[in-house]
């Protein structure tokens, strides 16, 4: 199923993000796909948010993966941008992260292709002027 918003602002952005935290209540895989500063992290800050998380959300650009544990969820948030071989997310066991009912946010997946499991939500980010068009592909 293929649903298309529009996101006039970094506010709607984080609303969307809140709205993504209440679909995926156990845990799940989905792929954040966009350009750079498209608002794939905005969009995982306003998830966190939503789930009560008042610290700093960054994007993990040079870590690959940033843990939170919120009312004991874990949710992963990976930036696979700097990722240099697919075959890292092995040596950093990154099958562990998926398994279970963790809820992995990863921006960049194209960057994992063959190393990444079937994603259950699809978010693909794109620029409309100063506003951003998201369309969302639910497998």
């Amino acid at each position: 199923m293929k649903k298309i918003i529009h996101i006039p602002d970094e506010k709607a952005m984080m609303k969307f993000g809140g709205e993504l935290a209440e679909k995926f209540p156990k845990g799940g895989l989905v792929f954040l796909n966009g350009d750079l500063g498209a608002g794939k992290t905005t969009l995982v800050r306003g998830l966190l948010r939503h789930l009560g998380y008042q610290g700093t959300v960054k994007s993990p650009t040079y870590t690959l993966v940033e843990p939170y544990e919120i009312e004991g969820r874990n949710i992963y948030h990976f930036d696979l941008y700097r990722l240099a071989d697919p075959e890292e997310l092995e040596y950093m066991g990154g099958r562990d992260y998926w398994m279970g009912d963790a809820l992995c946010l990863i921006e960049w997946p194209e960057k994992a292709q063959g190393y990444l499991p079937d994603a259950d939500l699809i978010i693909n980010i794109e620029y409309l002027d100063e506003a951003r068009t998201i369309e969302s592909i639910k497998k």
